[in-house]
């Protein structure tokens, strides 16, 4: 397989499940953590390495070693693999997945921003996701008449804390999980409720539904959850590991144990809140975008700018949703008709956000 994001989070596991099933890994794609990818290149003996930074190459221990987007899109077409595990963060990923799909390759996609942006050009038969949430939809889905689909989150660093510190928030506090360790980004995505309004976003795109919403869910022990027509609703439950639906995604039937089986005795009970746009403001957009997802691509970019505003000391934290806001009134009668536009739009929203 090809992995895309080979060092972070879900490169790792990629990984793990590739050790444990002895499965050949052609291509590794990193950013800046050269020693890491370095001991997966001696470990995994790939044919090629690419990473985001040409003046780092001569770090990186390998003789065929790619540089930048134009790399990574090379290495893509290099490899024989017909997999593609793409977990880089943010707009970068959509480029590869779109590559990958051109040359008939299929895609475990934890990128969320392929689907938020560019899901209206993308050929999801093509696309197996890794994101939890949407593994358990999936796991879920029997054959019967859905009513509603339904993701759950976890509530973020300041699922607790009284509205009125929110503000003056600190980006330490602001990257404080209370149930995980994930990057910089996808945290604050967390904590803000962007990345869960991504993630109905994806599920529209994937599974071709009108009713979907998401709930808190405070021990991130239910990922999913379908109501039928016939009046029943099934959940899925899971401890909260990535290699599960990653090894679905790499291996396509799954006939072992990945995960422990979640203890229900032991979790004693569960806690259950609606998510309130006081607290996440994102959340007032939330049906107007899922009636209109071709405007992903301006809630990304804006986001995006927003957060490295906030990483700055420009804004405060509860400032980051009304970027997204503020770019999304703004960008109203965009409906790009092309990937060309998907990408000017994309720049026209982040000078506007900057500015």
């Amino acid at each position: 397989m090809i992995i895309l994001g080979s060092t972070g989070s879900i490169g790792v596991n990629a990984l793990n499940i590739a050790r444990r099933f002895d499965l050949h890994v052609d291509v590794l794609v990193a950013g800046n953590s050269i020693d890491l990818l370095n001991e997966q290149i001696a470990e995994f003996q790939p044919s090629y390495v690419a990473i985001a930074n040409k003046e780092m190459v001569h770090k990186v221990n390998h003789n065929h070693v790619y540089a930048q987007e134009e790399g990574i899109l090379e290495v893509i077409g290099l490899s024989q693999s017909d997999l593609v595990v793409n977990s880089l963060v943010g707009f970068a990923g959509l480029k590869p997945t779109i590559e990958a799909i051109r040359l008939g390759k299929r895609v475990a996609l934890a990128n969320k921003e392929s689907l938020v942006v560019g899901g209206k050009f993308i050929n999801m038969d093509k696309i197996t996701p890794i994101d939890s949430e949407h593994f358990g939809l999936w796991y879920l889905l029997g054959g019967r008449s859905i009513d509603k689909m339904i993701i759950t989150a976890s509530g973020g660093s300041f699922r607790d804390t009284p509205l009125e510190v929110l503000q003056h928030a600190t980006v330490e506090e602001a990257l404080n999980h209370p149930n995980w360790s994930m990057g910089r980004k996808i945290t604050i995505d967390s904590a803000t409720m962007t990345n869960k309004l991504f993630e109905l976003l994806e599920a529209k795109w994937l599974f071709d539904i009108e009713r979907l919403d998401a709930i808190i869910e405070t021990k991130s022990i239910i990922h999913a959850m379908i109501d039928f027509k016939d009046g029943s609703t099934t959940a899925h439950i899971a401890n909260a590991d990535m290699k599960l639906p990653i090894a679905y995604a790499i291996l396509g039937r799954v006939e072992e144990q990945i995960l422990p089986s979640v203890d229900l005795l032991e979790v004693g009970s569960l806690a259950f809140r609606k998510i309130e746009s006081s607290r996440y403001p994102i959340w007032e957009i939330k049906e107007d975008i899922l009636k209109n997802p071709h405007r992903g691509v301006v809630i990304n970019a804006a986001n995006e700018v927003a957060i490295e505003q906030f990483f700055e000391g420009e804004i405060g934290f509860m400032d980051i949703s009304k970027q997204s806001i503020k770019a999304y009134q703004k960008f109203e009668n965009i409906n790009p008709q092309s990937l060309e536009e998907i990408y000017e739009i994309d720049s026209e929203v982040r000078s506007f956000t900057k500015s």
